[in-house]
């Protein structure tokens, strides 16, 4: 091939490139990125803001929208140019003014929001709170699970310190070497009705949150975890005052043990890492959160998750098989003693 042909060929690519990139877009989206896709356009604001009007042809004939909708589906304040004017004084100002553009297609997702604590911060007045756009995007909407670390690099915009604890987690290693297994922001706290964590109905629900995963049988045995790991909390001193005093609506604040008071929250670490806090050495310290004057001894009270055994618990587990099958021995005794002498009372009669 000559250098007159490769000239022609990279010519008619250069031509057939917007033919290529707006194949499968409609009319309308056609005429509008005739200047949207001007790299340079951009629109001032009152308040002097600068907006960039460009929209990228590839990112959004790839987008989730590229073939669905019309510009004007969502802009539907414009209908011909020159466009009407937008007396907002900022950018952020520009963006609050247009989400709610969203909620014509996914309403169900909209009313979510508004019991999320993103919106009561927004209705409070505080503008920095995300909407729609700032974790989906405008006009490159993709997929917000695919790949599903980019569920928590999203969040992660506006709570980067919280991200940086957890991308060094337990949960967060395994996320950034490829499993999906484990659980990113929204699988703890929600996608659109977000709840505030620091309540205390949040608190309660902690252990019916881990035990989604941690009580799942065929995820724990794929790793070889226990799944009596909450069983055996709803069964201590712990997990059965939870329980009492959340039926009652009471606040647990004061008096709480959940599995994020042992185990950490962001920062959960493997039980067998040097640093757990739930490792032997250090469980003392972490008793002492809660019960300031705790002895070296007084985490032996607790029998962790493990289920009293021959192999672990010895003399705990023997005391609950004797009890076992003594009570039923002893109460069906005197049951039995009690039948004999109505019997030979009866007899005497």
């Amino acid at each position: 091939m000559n250098s007159l042909t490769v000239t022609k060929f990279w010519a008619a690519v250069l031509l057939l490139l917007p033919v290529i990139l707006f194949a499968e877009l409609s009319e309308e989206v056609e005429l509008c990125l005739g200047c949207h896709s001007d790299s340079s356009l951009q629109m001032e604001l009152p308040g002097g803001d600068l907006v960039s009007v460009y929209v990228n042809p590839e990112e959004f004939t790839n987008s989730v929208h590229g073939s669905k909708l019309n510009c004007t589906d969502c802009h539907n304040d414009i209908s011909d140019y020159p466009h009407p004017e937008r007396n907002l004084k900022s950018r952020r100002a520009y963006s609050l003014a247009l989400y709610e553009s969203c909620k014509r297609c996914h309403f169900a997702n909209y009313t979510k929001t508004l019991e999320g604590i993103h919106y009561r911060l927004l209705s409070s007045g505080d503008t920095r709170a995300p909407v729609c756009v700032d974790c989906h995007g405008a006009h490159n909407i993709s997929k917000p699970d695919l790949p599903k670390s980019r569920v928590s690099r999203t969040c992660k915009s506006c709570h980067d310190p919280v991200y940086e604890v957890y991308i060094k987690s337990v949960h967060g290693k395994a996320l950034t070497n490829g499993n999906t297994d484990v659980p990113v922001c929204t699988d703890c706290h929600r996608a659109h009705d977000i709840e505030d964590a620091n309540t205390a109905g949040f608190l309660a629900k902690t252990p019916e949150l881990c035990g989604s995963c941690h009580a799942d049988e065929k995820l724990m045995t794929k790793y070889g975890l226990s799944t009596a790991v909450l069983k055996t909390y709803l069964q201590d001193f712990h997990g059965v005052t939870v329980g009492f005093y959340s039926r009652k609506e009471q606040d647990i604040g004061s008096w709480k043990a959940v599995c994020t008071d042992c185990h950490g929250v962001h920062n959960i670490t493997d039980v067998k890492a040097s640093d757990s806090p739930v490792l032997k050495k250090n469980l003392q310290e972490n008793c002492r959160r809660c019960h300031p004057e705790a002895s070296a001894s007084f985490p032996d009270a607790w029998l962790s998750h493990y289920e009293p055994g021959p192999g672990k618990a010895a003399l705990v587990y023997y005391v609950k098989l004797f009890y076992r099958y003594f009570i039923p021995f002893t109460i069906g005794g005197l049951a039995i003693h009690i039948l004999l002498h109505i019997w030979r009372f009866a007899t005497n009669r």
